[in-house]
């Protein structure tokens, strides 16, 4: 794989990094900014906000600029955005500076998977863009600990600007590793990128996308009071295991993209059914201690593998200049469904069959979008067959 690869990897540390380590702060934070821990909560639900509503808003606004200046040029607002945060002398402001932060989010994946599959052979485009997501996984076992650490350890401002000084160094490899634009970018029409994600391939992959991690994190979201609440585990033994998750992630995404170089469809269709079948069945493993740490590693597997073959699909049916904004909005479609997953999650907790029960609730989100994707199959060689018999 080219270094180029290993510098858009680099934006998304920082980017999965500075989202997900305000889970493990939320204390300090609303301690020191006088706010509850519910308000400190909606820090994560405005950042996720911030991800919707940019991913098509500066995906279209930059569709007529170089891509390399698009994200050296994101990764200024991120690192900007991270800045304010830790500079941040009110809760108002704070929620303003990670609204800012995630504004670049959506585009810079979105952008980065396009310019990640124009670096390699056909052959290795799903392959490329695992490699790029790497990035999250490793933010996700090594970055958000640490920056965890470091927050309770020096104040929750340090972690920002520990993740400040992340996002400068990325704009610097981005800079310095990622090629120009071998041709000129297409002339920009909203109309046209608009058809091109309103066909029905592009809608069922963001379908997909929404479903499936809808079902990660309906169980994911709750998962410290799942392990010992229901498995028995204590609270010391969380973050070893999460660990775990962590190193199923990484395995998983580049598994996953490995299979959707060999066979796209097949890939999508398959890593959903593992994600389905690995959350129906973690309902069982969760009574027994070393099945639950088995089934966690798998969870993560099974979940990251879905999403460089979604991503290339998404890709794949937009095509032309509608790229760009179909892989942006799939990533936005990736943080509306942690939204959807954590709310459905609460409900099966606050009025429904309890804890529990979450996996099972969680496994009916990916078998959704699984039957969802069989149809659309069904419906597509129905009409080639059509076509050929005409």
């Amino acid at each position: 794989m080219p270094l180029a690869l290993y510098a858009l990897t680099a934006g998304a540390f920082g980017i999965g990094v500075t989202e997900f380590v305000i889970m493990g702060l939320l204390i300090d934070v609303g301690q020191d900014l006088n706010v509850s821990i519910a308000a400190a909560g909606l820090l994560i639900s405005g950042y996720a906000l911030g991800v919707v509503v940019g991913a098509p808003l500066l995906t279209t606004l930059t569709a007529r600029m170089p891509r390399k200046s698009v994200l050296i040029g994101l990764m200024a607002i991120f690192t900007a955005g991270n800045l304010a945060c830790a500079l941040a002398p009110t809760y108002e402001l704070l929620m303003a500076a990670r609204l800012l932060t995630a504004l670049a989010h959506g585009t810079f994946f979105g952008v980065g998977s396009v310019v990640a599959t124009n670096l390699v052979d056909p052959g290795r485009k799903a392959s490329a863009v695992a490699v790029m997501f790497t990035g999250l996984t490793v933010a996700n076992i090594l970055g958000v600990p640490l920056g965890t650490w470091l927050g309770q350890a020096y104040g929750w401002r340090t972690t920002f600007w520990a993740v400040t000084v992340v996002g400068l160094l990325a704009m610097v490899v981005i800079a310095m590793l990622v090629p120009k634009d071998r041709t000129a970018p297409e002339a920009s029409d909203w109309r046209a990128d608009l058809r091109a994600i309103a066909r029905r391939p592009v809608l069922i992959g963001l379908a997909m996308t929404v479903l499936g991690y809808a079902g990660v994190f309906a169980l994911f979201t709750y998962i410290a009071p799942v392990l010992t609440e229901i498995t028995g585990f204590s609270e010391n033994a969380v973050s070893p295991i999460l660990l775990v998750f962590g190193g199923g992630l990484v395995v998983g995404n580049l598994v996953g993209g490995k299979l959707a170089d060999r066979n796209l469809t097949t890939a999508v269709v398959g890593t959903l059914i593992a994600l389905t079948v690995t959350l129906g069945l973690m309902a069982i493993a969760l009574e027994s201690k070393v099945a639950t740490v088995i089934f966690t590693a798998l969870l993560g597997a099974t979940a990251f593998a879905t999403v460089a073959p979604l991503q290339v699909w998404v890709l794949q049916k937009a095509e032309g200049a509608g790229q760009s904004l179909a892989s942006s909005l799939n990533i936005a479609a990736f943080n509306l469904g942690n939204a959807i997953g954590a709310w459905a999650g609460g409900i099966t907790i606050e009025h429904g069959p309890g804890l529990a029960a979450l996996p099972l609730v969680a496994a009916l989100f990916p078998l959704a979008g699984l039957g969802l994707t069989l149809i659309a199959l069904r419906v597509d060689r129905h009409a080639r067959a059509a076509t050929v018999a005409a």
